[in-house]
């Protein structure tokens, strides 16, 4: 039986994935799940800064990050993803590298601040990666990590381990998160959910926030290096 590759099988599955990802980043990012996310980078992170972008598929994030001033360098495993995320264009304030979250190319403290959205939870080893953002990121600098919640449907992506099937999706929750955040260098400075059309805000507004956390698609964290 051969062994399962987890590199090779998540960069095969993102490649595949590119195409169909490339028609809807657009529409998160202006529109959708993701249009808060750069306002809310914005608030703490000053224009100018280099930011990495972890996990960029086809750089439509990244390329927001240029636009609203920041030098910015993303990282995908997927060659199909950076291929399309090279088409939007660089230059000396973006560019895109191929690369893995759990083994980063960069030197130590190389960068202001970091983002990465919906990219730890698919990595093998999600503390590696967070450990990597950690070293290139410099003391006292930010990193903006959005990770999905109870309700986002691409957790069904690791439900097959539950068969013991190998799945590439490692499934946490963003209170799991918060808790390896704190315990691995990072303190939280602030959150923000990401919620379904059918959560008003009068109803999560009074509850605490790991029940607001309960009802997200996705919570974003702000998190700062010690």
């Amino acid at each position: 039986m051969a062994t399962f590759d987890w590199h090779k099988e998540a960069e095969r599955q993102w490649d595949e994935r590119a195409e169909f990802w490339h028609q809807s980043s657009e529409e998160m990012w202006e529109r959708g799940s993701r249009k808060t996310i750069i306002p809310f980078i914005a608030s703490y992170i000053p224009k100018g800064s280099n930011i990495v972008d972890l996990g960029c598929g086809d750089g439509y994030g990244a390329w927001k990050l240029a636009k609203a001033g920041y030098e910015v360098t993303g990282v995908d495993l997927s060659a199909e993803m950076i291929e399309k995320a090279k088409e939007r264009g660089e230059s000396e304030r973006i560019r895109f590298v191929q690369g893995d979250l759990t083994r980063l190319p960069f030197a130590d403290e190389t960068f202001a601040a970091a983002m990465a959205v919906n990219s730890l939870e698919w990595t093998e080893r999600p503390l590696v990666a967070l450990q990597e953002a950690k070293r290139v990121v410099k003391r006292g600098g930010y990193f903006c990590a959005g990770i999905l919640g109870p309700t986002a449907a691409p957790r069904v992506n690791s439900y097959p381990r539950l068969y013991g099937k190998p799945v590439i999706c490692n499934t946490m929750m963003p209170w799991e998160f918060e808790q390896l955040a704190k315990e691995n260098g990072w303190e939280i400075i602030d959150g923000q959910g990401v919620y379904k059309r059918e959560v008003s805000e009068s109803l999560i507004g009074p509850l605490p926030t790991e029940l607001k956390q309960a009802l997200t698609f996705m919570w974003v964290f702000m998190l700062r290096k010690k």
